[in-house]
């Protein structure tokens, strides 16, 4: 008999590169904002998800200014800081985001009605 070569075929693991990183599918940071229906016609409107190297504060002065409307930093034990906003800002938000240049555009999710 002739020897042939055989070859035992290896284990190949398809998600070995993404556990190797941290760059999977869930470490993409989104920055949600939200309406919450308060009652009647009243809303309010929440941005979370903001990186902790800004200033809440100076962003939450900025956007009071910005859109005439009032609003605060709340703590929150699960979320982390949340800035709160009255009324429906969830687009006026959104392009004070991205021309501040704090969020790309595809970091932003919009939620709500």
């Amino acid at each position: 008999m002739s020897d042939l070569d055989i070859q035992v075929p290896t284990t190949f693991d398809p998600f070995a590169d993404a556990n190797a990183q941290n760059s999977g599918a869930g470490a993409k940071e989104y920055v949600h904002i939200r309406v919450q229906q308060r009652n009647g016609r009243k809303s309010l409107t929440t941005v979370q998800g903001l990186k902790k190297e800004f200033s809440y504060n100076k962003i939450l002065k900025d956007l009071k200014k910005e859109f005439c409307c009032n609003g605060t930093v709340v703590q929150d034990p699960e979320l982390g800081q949340v800035i709160q906003l009255q009324g429906d800002q969830r687009k006026n938000v959104s392009t004070f985001l991205i021309q501040a240049g704090i969020v790309k555009k595809d970091n932003i999710k919009i939620h709500g009605f």
